[in-house]
């Protein structure tokens, strides 16, 4: 079956990115980096022992609920065409993919698009998605969906036939503050046309007793994902973080309803970025802010995607209650 592979980045967007988001997260007050840049070979290692640590739930929730709903939740779309945001292994969303091809009808084309920022990333899903379902029409795009999104999505009307289902997993939502997931609704609305649907995993607001283990397990795995997040800018931009003068902080910030990673200077620190020519100083106690994830309720869900111009077409949790899936399509009535 077809493949295409699309690169809508330049070369060199990666350094680009990294070196505009250091600069201006360094130089803030408070201090930020995005958590884009947890995932290079040694983060998306540790992640994916994160992702099997009794105390994260959010992979092996979300994941319940795709398999055992995963064809209800197509019937729901109706649609044979899958865009994922984010896709990067694409190995939760093989149980959409599964669903579609047995619900796609006769003459007719079951696809999947993978839109990720990593290179590496979409080829090694593409050969792995080929090997598995030689009867689906695969495309990959290098976009970065943050900025790029109505672009990434764009799609000739003659390669396909009925809507498309965009499928964003994973919680990556909570990572947006409310002003950027404002933006990010927007603009997915403008991009979408009637009969596509988008499918949002999102994690539930629950006690701190289990939020908060889940990004700060007992092992340390996820303080050592968290730290090596100084590595990266080490390695790619010639700073001089030392990850032993930091220490791993998650703190449930209830009047937000998310969870903040934070790395906090244990004394007093002076870091030179050599490539940027970028000297800043750390004070004892300072933190840096690695990641927001917000935490959701049904309600608040609804009042976000109904601003934007999405009706509610389905929901879905895991037998616990601790993680949801939700099916938005646009609505049919005018924003006022």
């Amino acid at each position: 079956m077809a493949q295409r592979h699309r690169d809508h980045l330049p070369e060199d967007f990666s350094e680009r990115s990294l070196s505009e988001d250091v600069r201006s997260g360094l130089t803030s007050s408070p201090k930020t980096l995005p958590p884009k840049w947890f995932y290079d070979k040694v983060g998306s290692e540790l992640y994916e022992e994160i992702t099997r640590l009794p105390e994260y739930y959010p992979f092996a929730a979300e994941r319940e609920i795709l398999m055992a709903r995963a064809s209800e939740i197509v019937a729901a779309a109706g649609s044979h065409h899958l865009i994922e945001l984010g896709s990067g292994s694409s190995e939760k969303t093989r149980a959409l993919i599964d669903a579609v091809l047995a619900s796609t009808p006769d003459g007719e084309q079951a696809a999947y698009r993978a839109i990720d920022v990593s290179e590496s990333a979409l080829r090694a899903a593409a050969e792995d998605l080929a090997l598995r379902y030689p009867a689906l029409e695969l495309e990959s795009v290098r976009a970065d969906f943050e900025h790029g999104l109505a672009e990434a999505l764009a799609v000739d009307e003659g390669d396909r036939t009925g809507g498309r289902l965009v499928i964003f997993l994973g919680g990556t939502i909570g990572n947006q503050d409310p002003q950027q997931r404002q933006r990010f609704l927007a603009t997915l609305h403008g991009a979408l046309e009637p009969g596509d649907a988008f499918l949002l995993g999102a994690d539930l607001v629950k006690s701190p007793d289990v939020l908060v283990p889940a990004y700060d397990d007992a092992a340390g795995v996820t303080a050592a994902f968290n730290l090596n997040v100084l590595e990266v800018v080490n390695g790619r931009l010639g700073a001089d973080f030392d990850p032993r003068d930091f220490r791993h902080v998650a703190v449930w910030d209830a009047e937000n309803a998310w969870i903040e990673m934070r790395l906090e200077a244990v004394r007093d620190v002076h870091v030179r970025t050599a490539d940027l020519d970028l000297e800043v100083d750390f004070a004892a106690g300072e933190q840096l802010r690695t990641e927001i994830s917000a935490k959701f309720t049904r309600e608040r869900l609804a009042a976000e995607f109904e601003a934007a111009g999405f009706d509610a077409a389905g929901w879905w949790t895991d037998d616990a209650g601790l993680f949801s899936v939700s099916l938005w399509t646009v609505a049919a009535r005018a924003l006022t």
